[in-house]
Parts: structure tokens; sequence; C-alpha cells
């Protein structure tokens, strides 16, 4: 697989190119940052240049991010709850801190690490793309702070059908998450388009020019300071319960990202779990729907409030 080539347009007065590239690629550390300078891996207006060298507004810098090697997809034994298998598809209950696949800063401890321990035949997966190599049967994703249920191809017939299904938006994707605040309706519709955010190009922020992005909400349950939602999707941007909650004035608990930095509750991860997925089967076309109970750390917080 090719390296990836990002491109970021510096819209602030003059700052040096590894501080920079510091602020807008936080999931790479500074000597991280640095090595790709020094390895000529980065260029500012088409030329290649030092870390110290000033970005200014309007310059663009282009950053060559290598990909993970093909041994990150070696199998790992890693704990993994599946909900369901059959020679078709695979619906697991990925668990919170765990990435979906491989990624630069992330070349094992996947998803997909685990399941290839388990189910060695979805390695075959990487023949049908060269572009999945690093992602066999992977379908959608989830945050990797997020829990919840899955479904993964075991056939390239069956991915071609789920991938069908999910461009057509006729899966039903629906999340619990655990709010500040209450929402001023009980119910409705955040439609509110969103693309990447212009200050931060790991964040993504509402925006006119954005991509289309629609978000159904329900209050399950009220408590002091807190709301309980139950969350579907319409469309499935990156990040999109998270922006569109906070855009509500509501942020997800847990999420330091776009909500708040303290969490008074004491979770060491954001209160969003994938609960329910409903789709066709890609062979026999049946609707069928699966769950994932809450896991114990997020059911521990609603006792607590309940409590309260």
């Amino acid at each position: 697989m090719p390296p990836k080539i990002i491109h970021f347009d510096v819209d602030e007065a003059s700052i040096r190119l590894d501080q920079y590239l510091t602020k807008m690629m936080p999931e790479l550390s500074r000597s991280q940052i640095k090595k790709l300078i020094r390895q000529g891996e980065v260029w500012v207006a088409g030329q290649t240049a030092k870390a110290g060298a000033p970005v200014q507004h309007g310059d663009r810098v282009s950053v060559r991010v290598p990909q993970p090697s093909p041994t990150a997809l070696t199998p790992q034994d890693l704990p993994l709850e599946v909900l369901f298998a059959d020679d078709d598809v695979l619906v697991v209950n990925k668990a919170a801190g765990m990435v979906v696949h491989p990624a630069h800063g992330h070349a094992g401890g996947t998803l997909v690490n685990a399941l290839l321990a388990r189910y060695p035949d979805l390695a075959a997966m990487t023949r049908l793309d060269p572009d999945s190599v690093w992602r066999p049967g992977v379908v959608h994703r989830l945050d990797q702070d997020t829990s919840g249920v899955m479904v993964l191809a075991r056939t390239p017939e069956a991915l071609h059908h789920l991938q069908r299904q999910f461009k057509q938006r006729t899966v039903e994707k629906t999340y619990l998450a655990l709010v500040f605040g209450h929402p001023q309706a009980a119910e409705g519709i955040i439609d509110v388009p969103l693309g990447r955010d212009p200050a931060n190009r790991q964040k993504f922020a509402p925006r006119p020019d954005g991509k289309p992005a629609r978000t159904h909400y329900r209050v399950q349950a009220g408590f002091a300071g807190y709301s309980l939602l139950v969350v579907g999707l319409e469309t499935g941007r990156t990040h999109q319960i998270r922006v569109h909650l906070a855009w509500l004035k509501c942020p997800v608990v847990g999420d330091t990202m776009y909500g708040r930095k303290k969490n008074p509750l004491g979770l060491r991860r954001q209160f969003l779990h994938a609960w329910k997925l409903a789709f066709r089967h890609p062979r026999t076309g049946e609707a069928v729907s699966f769950e994932a109970p809450l896991p114990p750390e997020l059911t521990a917080v609603l006792n607590q409030l309940e409590g309260a």
C-alpha cells in the first residue's frame, strides 16, 4: 500500500514547521514529526524544509506518512466478543480502546489482528482489493473509544453487499450516549453538514460547505445534569454523533475532544456505545438485528446516577 500524503493549508501567523505539524497531527509524537522532516517526507510549497523553518498564512504543507508494514496483520490472541458468525459475516462487540484496523501509530492490537487469530480465513479478503490489505472484511468503523456492535464480511460477495447497504443508508445504526445537560426538545433531528475543522485536521466541525449529516436523538432517561440519549444515524460521517451532540450543547460525557476536559463521573472513556445494528443478510436477504449490551463501566455510571 503506497504512503498517504496529507496536505495542510496554513491559516495562522508565522510558526515553526515542526511546531505547526505537532499541533495539526497530534497522533504523531514530536520526535516522529522531526524524523519525517529529516527524511525529506515534508514539503512546504513543494520544497523540503527544515524543522525550524517558518511557515505562515497561505503556505501549503504536505506530509508523506508511511503506512503500516504488512507484519501489522499478524494474528494476535486478544479478548474478543463475537455475537454471531456464519460463512458470510462476523458480528462482534468491539471493546472501547480497541482500534478497528492497523494504521499509522496503531500497528497491532486492533480488532483485525484479533479476528485473524480466531478466523484465519479472513486474511484471504486482502486479495480482493490491494487498498484493503490492512482492513480485510471491514465495512464500517467505530471510533477507538466507542464500544459496541460491528459487522464484518467474510467473503467478497458479502463485502460488496454490505457496502451497498451502508451506501444506500438502509442499515439501521442505534447508539446509546450519556450527555451533559438536557436537550431543549425530548427528541429531534440534527441536520448539520460536517467537514474538517480548519484549525485542527484531526477534528470535524459544523461547516456550511461540509458533507450532509443527519442524526436522530431521543431522550431515554434524565438525571441531575445528564441525559441518556438513544441516537440513530442516517449518515455515517466521522465523529458525527460527537460533533452533532456538542453542537446541540449536550456533549458526550468523557469526550475530551469535543466536550469537557474534566469528567466528574470518573469515566476513562467516552459514554458512546453502538447498541444495535440491523441489516439484510448478504446471502439470504433476511432482515437481521444484533444488540450489544452496555459494558460494565457504562452500566456502573448509570447505576450511580440513578442512585443519586
